[in-house]
């Protein structure tokens, strides 16, 4: 189900807004669900990523290294 929203903004944003979405072969609405899409998915990966490291949270590096070690080949 879609629905409809309200977006206030002013007017020459929005005229170039539309233009730029013209010009890539697409429509300001597309753009914005677009948005949306990566806007809340971007939230989830943050948390699967801060799940992730207390998961990892027993894991050791083995110390610390320094300039030399860490460039050794």
């Amino acid at each position: 189900m879609t629905r409809n929203i309200t977006l206030s903004a002013d007017d020459e944003l929005i005229r170039r807004a539309r233009d730029k979405a013209s010009r890539e072969a697409t429509t300001l609405n597309a753009v914005f669900r677009h948005w949306l899409e990566r806007y809340v998915r971007s939230e989830t990966a943050a948390q699967e990523y801060e799940r992730l490291m207390a998961q990892l949270d027993h894991v050791e590096a083995g110390g610390t290294f320094d300039r030399d070690a860490m460039n050794a080949r």
